[in-house]
């Protein structure tokens, strides 16, 4: 048998829902308004809708009928020539508002159905025709006779209506619906994120859980979760070791950073985390090795200022700076194009910086961690080295290098910190872990001078004040 689907004409969504929308069903897509509910329907209309197997999209009494076009009409997949051909709409107000009620409704479901034999109807908005019921009993048997229609033909039914996930517990349409797919808005703070989630779907697998989503022109985009499972499978990394772009740090570490190992740089502020990522960087370009700056830091003209300053420059075709504001930033948006972009440009070292402006910009910790994790995997079997940066709050005497758990999941962990030494504050570095690789866990002293980091001798306890 073939598992036929309905694209939505987004590959997030279609991914969540297990390669798109099983075919033939009733599905439920609920949620509060301005959460995208028609939008995400009409995507479904225009994306799936054949001459052949039209669409029919009917409203009724809670989205004025030509409110729905006019608005409509401004949506990208939005295509004139399609009204009256492939995709059809209809206005039940009249109907439902007439002497026959909800019968009346059902009957006139069954002529359009009949007449233009379509292969999508979407009734926007199905819960406000529960408001011309005579009571719950009426609506019951409303629902059970609709269900029976749209059943006995070939058809995907959409039912939109403002429910909230606790009315979903109770709610007749949930018992009868194959699909739930749940639009929400989730607030931390003054930050707030748009969240998909398929609560059910009969028959088929889906991806669980919460994905982040955005509403434009273009209509709603899908970033699924990322969040990759303990995987056994055996990739190939070279054994060679690659360098920080700072020699004496490069014997710490026993000659290097692995391939693919993930590198956290904690510290103060000013303490020198991004110029070692930048080190990091440059030493890569010098030997051919393509890289990434992702940045939530600096703006693309403060950081070619700042690398200028210590005679490097972004001018060159072999590294890419992805630059985002951590004020307007979704992490779930913000990894795929991190991803797109170091496929497109064959970076083999990246540089995050700040995994505190992501903390920051993320909804739930745990997610959090679950998605430091992930990206770790993804890149390390590409065989791509990421050096991310961390800002701790202590400038003497760091208690803890991040506080949401993240450096249990980097293969190397490099301290930055101050110590006050008589009458001067000295910068510091300390590989406080490298994973499966010998190192030296002493504390140096580095000066930052025109030509980046320059590392000293290790400090003696006599050299520090406490």
């Amino acid at each position: 048998m073939v598992d036929e689907r309905l694209t939505s004409g987004d590959e997030g969504i279609d991914e969540i829902l297990g390669g798109g929308l099983p075919m033939n069903g009733i599905n439920l897509i609920i949620g509060l308004p301005g959460s995208g509910k028609t939008m995400l329907s009409e995507q479904f209309v225009f994306a799936g809708a054949t001459e052949e197997r039209p669409a029919i999209y009917l409203s009724t009494v809670s989205e004025p009928f030509e409110k729905l076009l006019r608005y409509g009409q401004t949506l990208s997949f939005f295509d004139r020539d399609a009204i009256g051909r492939s995709v059809y709409f209809e206005d039940l107000g009249d109907t439902v508002g007439g002497e026959g009620g909800l019968s009346a409704v059902t009957d006139r479901i069954g002529s359009l159905t009949r007449e233009r034999r379509p292969g999508i109807i979407a009734i926007d908005s199905f819960k406000a025709l529960a408001a011309f019921a005579e009571d719950a009993q009426a609506f019951r048997t409303f629902l059970h006779e609709l269900a029976a229609l749209l059943t006995a033909f070939p058809v995907t039914s959409f039912w939109i209506g403002e429910y909230s996930e606790e009315e979903m517990r109770t709610a007749p349409e949930a018992a009868v619906a194959d699909g739930i797919i749940s639009l929400e808005m989730e607030r931390a703070n003054e930050r707030a994120q748009r969240l998909i989630q398929v609560i059910k779907l009969r028959g088929s697998k889906f991806r669980s859980g919460r994905h982040g989503y955005r509403l434009s022109m273009d209509g709603i985009t899908v970033f699924p979760r990322l969040a990759d499972a303990l995987s056994h499978e055996a990739y190939g990394l070279s054994e060679d070791r690659i360098s920080t772009g700072i020699p004496p740090l490069d014997s710490m570490l026993a000659e290097g950073y692995r391939q693919g190992s993930s590198t956290l740089v904690a510290g103060p502020s000013g303490a020198g985390k991004t110029l070692m990522g930048l080190h990091f960087i440059f030493s890569g370009l010098a030997s051919g090795q393509p890289g990434v700056i992702a940045t939530l830091q600096e703006n693309p003209v403060q950081l070619e200022r700042m690398a200028r300053g210590f005679g490097w420059s972004l001018d060159d075709e072999r590294v890419a700076v992805m630059y985002r504001s951590p004020n307007d930033v979704y992490i779930d948006e913000w990894v795929y194009q991190l991803l797109d972009l170091v496929e497109a440009t064959g970076a083999t070292r990246v540089l995050i910086d700040s995994l505190s402006d992501l903390h920051y910009a993320a909804t739930d910790p745990v997610r959090f961690r679950e998605f430091i994790y992930s990206l770790n995997q993804r890149l390390s079997r590409s065989g791509v080295s990421p050096i991310m940066t961390s800002e701790v709050p202590d400038l003497f005497h760091v208690g803890s290098l991040a506080e949401y758990g993240i450096s249990h999941l980097s293969d190397n962990v490099l301290l930055l910190q101050y110590l006050r030494a008589d009458s001067r504050l000295l910068r510091t570095v300390t590989v406080v872990k490298s994973r499966t690789s010998a190192h030296a866990p002493e504390i140096r002293e580095f000066d930052i001078t025109s030509d980046g980091i320059i590392l000293g001798d290790p400090i003696g306890d006599e050299n520090v004040l406490g």
